[in-house]
């Protein structure tokens, strides 16, 4: 028997063995997982910082906002980091963040993460901000 009519018999044999009764599946859909928005606020004092976690339950972007500020002129430093439980560890910062300002940061994996307001030495009395972060 030749090659050509062995791989010809192998090949015809494979396919019959495919032909079956059931029917065919649909493929599933891959789902998407929703947004989560949390929204923070404080007051920050003369070199005062505030560090809040959160936990993300997907892979996927993050974005951090400081929404509010209650003097648009003053700059603070914020960040997104990974939380061990007691410490947010930056890995993005802006020590130059005005109102609007916003960092955008991707979790590989679920996790614990953190956003972080501080004074990068700007702030002479309190100062109330809110800050949005967006993730899955």
């Amino acid at each position: 028997m030749s090659r050509f009519t062995l791989a010809a018999l192998v090949a015809a044999t494979l396919s019959m063995s495919a032909c079956g009764d059931s029917s065919p599946t649909t493929p599933s859909t891959p789902v998407t997982p929703s947004t989560v928005t949390d929204t923070f606020s404080g007051t920050l004092s003369v070199n005062g910082a505030s560090s809040f976690p959160f936990s993300v339950s997907s892979a996927g972007a993050v974005y951090l906002t400081l929404t509010s500020v209650a003097d648009t002129s003053i700059a603070v430093g914020m960040s997104l980091g990974t939380w061990n439980g007691t410490v947010c560890s930056a890995v993005l910062s802006n020590d130059a963040a005005i109102q609007g300002a916003a960092i955008t940061g991707s979790a590989t994996n679920i996790g614990n993460l953190c956003a972080r307001v501080y004074d990068v030495g700007k702030v002479v009395n309190p100062l109330d901000y809110q800050i949005t972060v967006v993730h899955f």
